[in-house]
């Protein structure tokens, strides 16, 4: 089994990378042992801040595909096939969890119940039962939780935030975003339900969260469709969605997804994001970068853009440093309780309050 082609490294390397420079180093206050449980996903963001941080070091990788387990660890870190048996033997300080997404809520409670800080892939859960379960048990373990949401650190969306946070467009009213992928062989797990859960779950997650936090606007209610359409098909995954909240101000906002970008398009997703607001509009596409019109100012490209973070590098600086993090407790779960009602809504047919 392959790491689905949803999160291509080469892109977000583009996008992180302004120039070359030798990394930073940070050094923690003591050595940090990091376990990875499965690769279905943002794996690679576990290992691509590491040569900053010559304390963290990779020691286990659990993956059905032996293989890719192999190609991750790269001879650094034993490879095994049983998760518990990694975390029994390795003793890690923090779990990367990027199983399968139906699996993954139970890996979370079961990382959590051992004390471990935990990084995982996102859902975090399918089902408001299994979210609620996991709240409660971080309460009670003390130990911190990430979720790996790493367009927030992209440059453009960093951009994008900046100039609301700066007033350029003033109050966002409305906001229209984009994900659309190269549909190709996808894995088994990610065609089956249960295994799966939904295309709003899998990557609707990534704007839902993008819309939010760029903006500073709270959702307050959403309705949506979802559908198997065309001969477009992967088992039990949804080729395209729909999705409409309402804002706390009164405006409204949209999310539309699907599978539908040809192979020869060049590359793998075409990501939008659009904001609008009250004095001007803001946007970001692949094709044109970041772009601003105001009442004051004539269309221009951003060409300065805001330099790249690192979603891992954050949540070590926060845990061991004691630094702040942009994504705490609460954004986590706010976002996974969105997405959850989004899909809820468009499998259900229902206007959801958020």
């Amino acid at each position: 089994m392959s790491v689905p082609a949803d999160f291509p490294l080469s892109r977000r390397a583009f996008l992180a990378a302004p120039a070359a420079a030798a990394p930073e180093v940070v050094r923690l206050p003591r050595k940090v042992r990091v376990a990875v449980w499965g690769l279905d996903g943002h794996a690679g963001e576990y290992t691509r801040p590491l040569a900053s941080y010559p304390d963290v070091e990779i020691v286990g990788v659990q993956h059905s595909d032996a293989a890719a387990a192999e190609k991750y660890a790269k001879g650094k870190a034993r490879v095994y096939s049983d998760p518990r048996r990694m975390l029994d033997e390795t003793k890690p300080d923090i779990v990367g969890v990027c199983n399968d997404n139906g699996r993954r809520a139970e890996a979370i409670l079961e990382c959590l119940r051992r004390g471990l800080h935990v990084v995982a892939e996102k859902p975090l859960a399918l089902t408001s039962n299994d979210l609620d379960r996991i709240k409660r048990e971080l309460k009670r373990s003390g130990v911190r939780l990430g979720m790996l949401l790493p367009m927030r650190w992209e440059r453009p969306y960093l951009a994008l935030k900046k100039i609301v946070d700066c007033g350029d467009i003033g109050e966002v009213i409305q906001i229209s975003a984009q994900k659309s992928y190269v549909l190709g062989e996808r894995p088994k797990w990610m065609r089956d339900r249960a295994t799966y859960g939904s295309t709003i779950l899998w990557i609707g997650i990534h704007m839902i969260d993008l819309m939010r936090w760029s903006s500073g606007r709270e959702f307050r209610a959403v309705a949506g469709f979802q559908g198997i359409a065309g001969d477009l098909r992967q088992g039990a995954m949804e080729t395209t969605t729909a999705s409409s909240f309402r804002l706390d101000n009164g405006g409204t906002a949209c999310l539309h997804m699907d599978y539908c970008r040809p192979s020869t398009a060049g590359s793998h997703g075409d990501d939008r994001l659009r904001l609008a607001g009250t004095r001007g509009v803001a946007e970001y596409m692949a094709a044109t970068g970041v772009t601003l019109l105001t009442a004051s100012r004539k269309p221009e490209k951003i060409v300065e853009l805001p330099p790249a973070g690192s979603l891992f590098a954050e949540f070590l600086d926060h845990v061991y440093l004691g630094k702040p993090t942009t994504l705490p407790h609460n954004e986590i779960f706010r976002v996974c309780e969105l997405t959850l009602a989004a899909h809820e809504a468009a499998r259900t047919g229902k206007v959801i309050a958020v």
